[in-house]
C-alpha cells in the first residue's frame, strides 16, 4: 500500500495536464485502421490469404524487411480483417500471432499453440514430439483454418528448424483442419541457414518490405499524432525532425513513433505545454543510449567477447579488419579461459553486431589477397564499456593487454 507521501505525489501527477489524448496509438503494438504507404503489401498479402475464405489453406509466406518497415503491422492488419470476414461468413478461421523473441523454443511454441485449441500442456517436462501431437490433435479435432504468424521467425530457427519443418508440412497430417504459416524476419539471409526442405515448404510465397523514406514516415506520424495528441501541442518542426532522424535509421517507422512519444513524455514531465525540437533531440539521445544498453546487455557471452575486442581496438585505431579483431578476441578468450570460436563464426557474430547497429562492417577488397570486412564502432564506446563490465566474466578483462607480437599495439 502506498504511503501518504507517495499517494500525494501520485495525486499531483494525475492532476497535471497531459499532452496526450491516446498515448497507445504511438506504440508499435497498435494496429491502425489504415496503413499509409503499405497498400501494395496489404493487397499482395490479402491476395495470398483470400483462399482461406474459400475453405482452402493459403500458401506459406515469408515476409522480409528491416525493422520498422511495417511488416508486423501489415500481417496483423490483414489477419484481423481476414478473421472478421471469416466470422461473418461462419468460417472457423483463426489467425494466431506469436513473437518468437518471447516464445523462443520449439517446446514453448507448440505448447502455446496447443492452448488455442483446448489442450493443456505444461510449460516444461514433456517430449517435444508429444507436445506437437497435442497441438495437432487439438487443431484437427474439428474443421478449422489456422494461420500462424511467427514474428522474428529467425530467432526460433536458431534453436533448430525441426518445428518449422513440421509446421510448414503439417497439412499432410491433418484430416479436418488446414494450417498456413506467415514468417516475419528482418534477416534477409535467414533462409540460407535452413534445411533446403524447410526453405522450399516455408517460403512458397515471399514478400519484401522496402524502408520508408522521410516523407512517408512524416505521413505515418501525422496520422498517429491526430489520434495521440491534444490539438496544438506539437510545434510544426517536431514531426519533420522525428521523420528525418528515423529516415537516417534505415526508414524505421517504429523508431519514429517511439521518438515522438518519448519527446512528448519528456515535455510533459518538465511541465512544458508544447513539444519542441529541444524535446526531440533529448529523446533521440535517450533512445540511442537505452537501445545500445539493452542490446549489449542481452548479447550471448561470445558476442560480448567479440564486441569487447572491437572496443579494445577502437581505443587504438579508427577501423580494423576481421583478422585483427579475431587475434584480439582469441587472446581475450585465453585470458579468461573461454572457448575460442573459429574465425568464420566470429565473422558471423560481427555481421550480427552490424545488423544490430552496434558496429559498422564494410566489405573491402584486398586485391589478390581476397576480401575482408573493415569494422568500426557505431555506438558510444563509454556506454558499451559500462554494459560489458556488468558481465562478471568480462570484468576479468580489466587487466587484459593484447600480445605485442601482433601488429596491433
Amino acid at each position: 500500500m502506498a504511503t501518504g507521501a507517495l499517494s500525494k505525489i501520485f495525486e499531483e501527477l494525475l492532476n497535471k495536464d497531459t499532452l496526450f489524448k491516446n498515448r497507445e496509438v504511438l506504440r508499435s503494438s497498435h494496429t491502425p485502421d489504415y496503413l499509409p504507404h503499405r497498400e501494395e503489401q496489404v493487397n499482395h498479402l490479402a491476395s495470398i490469404l483470400v483462399s482461406a475464405l474459400r475453405g482452402d489453406s493459403p500458401s506459406n509466406v515469408l515476409i522480409y524487411g528491416k525493422t520498422g518497415t511495417g511488416k508486423t503491422a501489415v500481417a496483423k492488419f490483414v489477419g484481423k480483417e481476414l478473421e472478421d470476414m471469416g466470422e461473418a461468413k461462419g468460417l472457423p478461421l483463426y489467425v494466431i500471432y506469436v513473437n518468437c523473441e518471447i516464445v523462443d523454443t520449439q517446446y514453448r511454441l507448440l505448447a502455446h499453440l496447443a492452448t488455442y485449441f483446448g489442450r493443456d500442456v505444461p510449460m516444461t517436462g514433456w517430449p517435444t514430439d508429444r507436445v506437437y501431437e497435442e497441438f495437432r490433435e487439438g487443431l484437427d479435432s474439428e474443421f478449422r483454418i489456422a494461420i500462424i504468424i511467427l514474428d522474428e521467425i529467425d530467432k526460433l530457427a536458431r534453436r533448430g528448424d525441426d518445428v518449422l519443418y513440421n509446421l510448414s508440412r503439417m497439412n499432410s497430417n491433418l484430416k479436418n483442419s488446414k494450417v498456413s504459416i506467415i514468417g516475419i524476419t528482418n534477416d534477409l539471409t535467414f533462409t540460407d541457414h535452413l534445411d533446403p526442405r524447410v526453405r522450399s515448404s516455408l517460403g512458397e510465397e515471399e514478400l519484401i518490405f522496402p524502408p520508408y523514406n522521410a516523407t512517408q514516415i512524416e505521413d505515418i506520424l501525422k496520422q498517429r499524432a491526430e489520434e495521440a495528441f491534444k490539438e496544438g501541442v506539437l510545434d510544426d518542426t517536431v514531426i519533420p525532425l522525428c521523420s528525418a532522424y528515423a529516415a537516417q535509421e534505415h526508414g524505421d517507422a517504429r523508431r519514429a513513433l517511439d521518438l515522438l512519444r518519448i519527446s512528448a513524455e519528456l515535455a510533459e514531465r518538465r511541465g512544458d505545454k508544447r513539444v519542441t525540437e529541444e524535446h526531440v533531440r533529448m529523446a533521440q539521445d535517450k533512445i540511442e543510449v537505452d537501445r545500445v544498453v539493452e542490446v549489449v546487455r542481452t548479447l550471448p557471452t561470445q558476442s560480448k567477447l567479440v564486441l569487447a575486442s572491437i572496443v579494445w581496438l577502437s581505443g587504438r585505431m579508427k577501423s580494423f579488419t576481421t583478422g585483427e579483431i579475431y587475434r584480439v578476441y582469441r587472446q581475450m578468450c585465453m585470458y579468461i579461459g573461454a572457448d575460442v570460436l573459429t574465425q568464420r563464426r566470429v565473422t558471423d557474430l560481427i555481421s550480427e553486431l552490424d545488423m544490430l547497429g552496434i558496429v559498422n562492417a564494410t566489405v573491402i577488397s584486398k586485391g589478390r589477397h581476397g576480401r575482408t570486412k573493415e569494422v568500426s564502432l557505431s555506438a558510444s564506446i563509454e556506454t558499451i564499456k559500462l554494459v560489458l563490465n556488468e558481465d562478471y566474466r568480462l570484468k576479468e578483462l580489466s587487466g587484459f593487454r593484447a600480445s605485442t607480437q601482433t601488429s596491433l599495439i
